[in-house]
Order: C-alpha cells, then structure tokens, then sequence
C-alpha cells in the first residue's frame, strides 16, 4: 500500500470538515471521505413540499467580537462566503401563567430583566451574574488554548469563585443565591444545548454556554447548517482538497501499532500519514480500528464506563403564516409546561408523559432563506434519550411518533395559539431518525452525556493522540455544538501543524 495522502479524515460531520480545511490550508495534502451523498452530518437541511428545513443550527455562538468561532472561520476563509443574521435578543423564555421574559445580549439589560422578574433580588443577580461571567470566560479561553494548559491552570491559581463553584451542579450554585424558582428557570434557560438539566449540568459548563452567548451575541445563517458546511468545503476544495462523498470507510489501518491509512467499503485501500476520524470515539476505537488492541487499556475502560448523551425529537413544521401573524418575536423561544424541572427529567425518558418543554425556532423573524415568502418554518424541539424509542415494538412506532407530535403541538400552542391550524408540512425526526443518519450511538447530538460526573474536565484523554497517526475530531471528544466542534478540531489540528506532523 503507498501513501498518497498526507491526511485521510473519515467523515465531512463539522468536526471533520474543520479538521480537513485546516490541515489541506496547512499545506498538507488531506482526502475527506464521507458515506453520505452530501456533506455535513447534522448540519444539514431536508426539503419537504415547499419548505426547506434546518436539522440542527438554532443559534450560532462565538461570531461576535472577538469570538472564538469567528476567530477560526476568518482563518479557515469562510466567515466571507455566508450572510449572517445577528438575533436581536438573546431568547424568549415562556412558561404558561408565570414566566414570558426576553433576554437581551448584555449582562445589565440582563440584570435589568431578571431584577424585573423577581424584585428585591438585584444584589445577588448582579454577583452571580458576575460569578457565571468569570467562569464562562475561563472556560472558553482554556478551550481555545489547550495547548498551553499550564498557563491556564495558573490563571485559574487567581480566581477563587471559578475554583469554588465550577464543579458544583448548576442548581446547587442557584439555590445557594436565589429562592424563587421563576428566576432559577429563565437563568437555567440554554440548559438544553448541552443536554443536562440544572441539576445534572456543571455549573462550569452552564457559565460558559451563558457567557458565550452574551458576550458574543446569537447568530443565525442565512441557509443554515448547511450553507455553513458549503462554506467549509468550498474553502476546502478551493486550497486544492479532495472530498468524495458516498464512499463508506470500513477500517482504519494499522502497522506497527500506528493509523496507516483506510479500507472502504468497496475494497479499496488509501494510505496516510495522519488519520482524522469525526466518528465517535467508541466507534472509532472497537469497530473501525483493524486492531483495537493499540488503543491503551485505560482508555477503552473509561469509555465503557461512559454513556450516551441525549437525542432530541424534533417536529418540522412548515407554517402557511407569517411569523407576525403567529406572533413570533424572537428566534429562539425556550419553552417550559411547568416551573417543575423533574418532570422535563421525566420527560427525557419517556413516550407517555406530556411534553414537558421544548427549544421553538422561528427561522424567519429574520428570514434565513428557508421558508416562501408570507410563510415560516418552525422548529419543536424536546431533549429526549433514544431508551423509549428503542424499547418500541416497530409496528407501535409510527403511532408513538404521532401521539408524541400531538403532545409537542399542545405544549406549542400555549405559546403560538391556534398553530396547527396553519400547518402546511409536518415532519417528525426522533432519537431513532437521528441514530440512522447521523450513525451516532443513541442518536446522540451532543456527544457523551455531559453531567456532573462526566465533564470534559474529567478526560483530557479526549484530546490525547491516544493511538499514533490517530487523530479524533468529533463532538464526542468536545462539549458538543457547533461552536465547541468547530473550535475543538481546528485549534487540535493548528497544533499538529505548529509540531510538524
């Protein structure tokens, strides 16, 4: 077998086509091999009727600023190739009867708010504002600087707060502070982009999903996660890389206990100096690797001892109305039936609970190019574990899928009365639909299941070459996200490239 290229990266998922641009701009020769017709993973869109709808992107950190997302899309070329929407506010937060407030992207508007919440209470706002604010900031700046952990162990040395409350859950920090759960709910309200609820989240990972956003602002794309992927691969192309899509890697190759190179489905074999796989980690180390035996033991026994993350069910819905029409004033909406988090836990887990809460994007407050004009897309999200999905009987699933879209309709409308009237397209895309085109365990969209007890604190061996020539890029060794992905793969393959690999 020859080498004919420097780096072969399995599959064109957001940490694989941030890994293949910076490496192919880096100057070395990189093959991008994805099983799909087009590239992407979830970053994607699906086309139904007159309606193109996002899958994945509700609101894009980092791009304000200095931002750190935008830091890696202005290397890479590619923040000039897309038009970006910045949301005019944070989000909405909703519970029927006792909680409508929208946040603003400032940290006084967003004292102001809160204080006009829950009067009498500004003195602990403002310091735990203040304690989230620090650290968040820590957080994303030793993210983008792994490669000087030292440095940032140091500065972690001066700050006491960080040191004290990071590692402590999200809603033990909140009840220290506050007692009126309506204000604990709308400051817990970005809980679902990392998949853990306030009592299961670090408080160091909720600071710095908060921070990120305030500091940098929400941003949408015009044409979505997909235009985002195009973006990526053009600049990728365009630096002389080569991807082809519908070609399914098999195995991973090793010599000497070393990555060598792929075998794809066909038979073919291509060899490489450096192998870069966006598959999970737990699939890239017991099914693709030829000899799994090369991978340390310590590292196979942490991932068993590891769990899937959290999927999501999401309704699709193309709305033959306006958003004015159906009085949608923010992009984002976190939408909860209750003030009672138990039962949004509850929920996760199971198909006959009432839909406790959802993640509702209107992608056409500011039009992302998606829906005909005079109508919206609008997306229904609940966090759900794939466990209920799978326990189905496959003559019960379609009738499961409807039953369930019905109770995200009913939780809906307490928000968007008079919704399914208008409804022109519904689709429903649940843990399963996830599992199947994204080949991620469980369907899992962010990765590992992230909570108090398994934070990227916890396993620096993520982000170790734990076998040579080997390198793993996908949100299984990251926080999950577009942002964290994004950031993660590039800033890891800027530093091969600074080492000279």
């Amino acid at each position: 077998m020859s080498t004919h290229y420097d780096v072969i990266v399995i599959g064109s998922g957001l940490g694989g086509l941030a890994a293949a641009t910076t490496l192919q701009r880096g100057g070395r020769r990189t093959l991008l091999l994805e099983r799909h017709s087009v590239p992407g993973g979830a970053a994607t869109s699906f086309v139904r009727g007159r309606f193109e709808f996002e899958v994945s992107l509700h609101q894009l950190g980092g791009m304000g600023g200095h931002g750190p997302l935008k830091a890696v899309l202005d290397e890479l070329d590619v923040t000039r190739r897309l038009e970006w929407l910045e949301d005019r506010d944070l989000c909405r937060t909703f519970v029927p009867g006792e909680v409508d407030v929208r946040l603003p992207h400032d940290w006084t508007g967003l004292a102001d708010v809160l204080e006009g919440l829950s009067p009498g209470n500004r003195p602990q706002i403002v310091r735990f504002l203040e304690i989230v604010r620090e650290t968040g900031l820590w957080q994303l700046t030793a993210r983008v600087n792994l490669h000087r952990i030292p440095e940032q162990l140091e500065w972690l040395k001066t700050l006491p707060d960080v040191r004290r409350y990071a590692l402590r859950t999200f809603r033990e920090v909140l009840d220290e502070f506050f007692t009126d759960e309506r204000l604990k709910l709308v400051l817990s309200s970005y809980w679902s982009y990392n998949g853990q609820l306030p009592h299961r989240i670090a408080f160091v990972d909720m600071a710095r999903l908060l921070t990120l956003y305030v500091e940098t602002r929400p941003y949408q794309v015009v044409g979505g996660g997909q235009a985002l992927s195009s973006a990526l691969v053009e600049s990728f192309e365009e630096a002389g890389g080569e991807l082809r899509l519908n070609t399914n890697v098999v195995q991973i190759l090793t010599h000497g206990g070393s990555a060598v190179g792929v075998r794809l489905e066909n038979g073919d074999t291509v060899g490489a100096k450096l192998v870069v796989s966006n598959a999970p980690s737990t699939t890239t180390y017991t099914r693709l690797l030829d000899d799994p035996g090369v991978v340390p033991a310590h590292v196979l026994q942490g991932l068993r001892a590891r769990r899937p993350g959290a999927s999501a069910s999401c309704l699709f819905l193309g709305v033959d109305a306006s958003p004015k029409e159906l009085g949608f004033t923010a992009a984002t909406t976190f939408l909860s039936a209750s003030l009672d988090e138990q039962s949004v836990l509850r929920g996760a887990y199971s198909l006959t609970e009432p839909c406790p809460f959802l993640i509702v994007t209107c992608y056409d407050v500011q039009p992302t190019g998606f829906a005909p004009k005079g109508c919206t897309q609008v997306v229904l999200s609940a966090i759900q574990y794939a466990e209920p999905w799978e326990s189905l009987a496959p003559e019960d699933y379609a009738a499961a899928k409807a039953s369930y879209a019905e109770s995200q309709l009913d939780l809906a409308e307490t928000l968007v009365p008079g919704l399914r009237d208008a409804i022109e397209e519904a689709e429903l895309a649940t843990p399963l639909t996830f599992k199947r085109y994204t080949n991620q365990p469980g369907g899992a969209i962010y990765g590992f299941d992230q909570d108090i007890t398994d934070s990227w604190l916890f396993h620096d061996e993520d982000l170790k070459q734990n076998v040579p020539g080997l390198l793993l890029t996908s949100n299984w060794t990251t926080a999950g996200g577009y942002n964290s992905n994004l950031v993660t793969a590039s800033r890891r393959c800027q530093g091969l490239l600074a080492m000279g690999q």
